[in-house]
């Protein structure tokens, strides 16, 4: 963290050291310290009014970021300087050899000024019974509705999986910072092999985003006025034009339709009609690129067309994504936006647009970002009242014997290669939703097998 926030000072060309007041910090999954960003600032020589952390989910960068842009933007605050890192690689060998010592720490109790986000059981109890407990099984569920809704058979679906996340880790090669910058071909990608082992259905290795990292990275956010006392040259100038934020319905059962996401569509239309853009005006994307599902949701929720002819012009991502260029916990959004600042450096007439997920496709943030200044006031739009008012669903416990429709699936993989669990989502004719599991040799047989379909078969439960 305190490599990446002195490189952001060094970047800057000036000096705002004694202008921050404010140190904030993606809170880490390998480091749990109370106020990381109070042992952030005295390593830099900071002396921040406040300290900030931001409680787990992919989408706190830019909660943090449309924080203190607000605090900025009505003067409360000069600048400020956000930062998060996972040591997630090291911190596993080192548990490996023994209970990692000699990091730094912090007394019990000790507490940040203020601390961002809530704590809320991410599973629902009925998605938890069915063995959904976590992203990597969560994410190849809705990847089968996005299937669905695309049209696409297993097969077909797998070779379009393939050249998708080609597509999207394509700048990891040419991306300094890339965890793993070489990036293999599409058919490599989607096919199973001894170092790309099947862990989901439909998931190959290499289509989940890879924690095992050791990274870092820093943004510095600043009034204009702090900009120009601290001699910063303009050409490193790049402005935050817009920030939003909501969640979709809390529990993935809840929630209308698995291939859709109404918080991206919120937060997406509201930042960009906010500053009279459309997305054909945003020159650079990064989409939240845990799953290839988050990709192609969110793009269809942004109105990106991932297989028509744009394809080849705009890339949904600006680092390479959580597979190649690296997964850091919450923090990956901190990356995308450091990669985004500079392809608006390189063409200062251009916007930029990074989305951001919590959980299981649950949280959302959008960021747009732009080479000159907006003619409208910045501005942090909580979309969440729309989002809440859209239609939902209950969530029912199985019931034995009772009939319903699968509407999603996935089955879980053993190292070996066996398949261990089957999961689905099913939809029952009062419109409730239920979820199953099976560990039947014949249910996964189906499931994993790719010759037959079961999206939309009827099932006994």
């Amino acid at each position: 963290m305190t490599e990446a926030g002195s490189t952001a000072l060094g970047d800057a060309g000036g000096s705002l050291r004694e202008r921050i007041g404010s140190v904030a910090v993606v809170e880490s999954f390998s480091w749990k310290v109370g106020n990381p960003g109070a042992l952030v600032a005295a390593e830099l020589g900071l002396s921040p009014a406040e300290t900030l952390l931001a409680l787990t989910g992919g989408n706190a960068p830019i909660t943090l970021l449309g924080d203190l842009c607000t605090g900025i933007a009505g003067g409360a605050l000069d600048a400020a300087l956000l930062v998060g890192a996972e040591a997630f690689n090291p911190f596993m060998r080192a548990f490996r050899e023994g209970r990692p010592t000699g990091w730094p720490v912090q007394p019990e109790g000790t507490a940040p000024t203020r601390t961002i986000g809530s704590e809320r059981e991410p599973n629902h109890p009925v998605e938890q019974e069915a063995g959904l407990i976590a992203p990597v099984a969560y994410y190849p569920l809705l990847e089968s509705a996005v299937r669905g809704a695309a049209g696409r058979s297993p097969r077909e679906h797998a070779s379009w999986l393939g050249a998708l996340w080609e597509r999207v880790g394509a700048p990891a090669r040419t991306n300094p910072f890339a965890w793993t910058p070489d990036v293999p071909d599409a058919a490599t990608i989607a096919t199973p092999s001894a170092s790309n082992r099947l862990v989901t259905v439909p998931y190959t290795k290499l289509l989940n985003a890879n924690v095992q990292v050791d990274q870092g990275a820093a943004l510095l956010v600043c009034s204009v006025g702090a900009a120009r006392a601290a001699r910063i040259p303009s050409d490193r100038w790049v402005f935050v034009a817009a920030t939003a934020g909501a969640a979709d319905h809390w529990h993935v059962g809840e929630r209308e339709r698995l291939d859709r996401s109404p918080a991206i569509a919120a937060c997406s239309s509201a930042a960009l009609s906010g500053l009279g853009l459309e997305l054909d005006d945003v020159a650079h994307l990064d989409l939240y690129s845990c799953f290839p599902s988050a990709v192609q949701i969110a793009a269809r929720e942004i109105g990106l067309d991932l297989s028509g002819s744009e394809s080849g012009s705009r890339s949904p991502s600006a680092t390479g994504g959580l597979t190649f260029a690296g997964g850091p916990g919450s923090n990956y959004a901190t990356h995308a936006l450091a990669r985004l600042v500079e392809r608006v450096r390189d063409s200062p007439e251009s916007f930029a647009l990074a989305t951001a997920v919590g959980w299981y496709l649950t949280k959302h943030g959008v960021a747009v970002l732009s080479g000159r200044p907006s003619s409208r006031a910045f501005a942090d739009i909580d979309t969440q009242a729309s989002v809440d008012a859209l239609p939902s669903r209950s969530v029912v416990a199985p019931v034995a014997g009772v009939e319903a429709t699968l509407e999603a699936y996935t089955a879980i993989y053993e190292r070996d290669g066996t398949l261990s669990l089957g999961i689905a989502s099913c939809l029952l004719d009062d419109r409730t939703r239920t979820f199953a599991r099976s560990d039947d040799p014949a249910v996964l047989a189906v499931l994993g097998g790719g010759e037959v379909d079961p999206l939309g078969a009827r099932v006994a439960l």
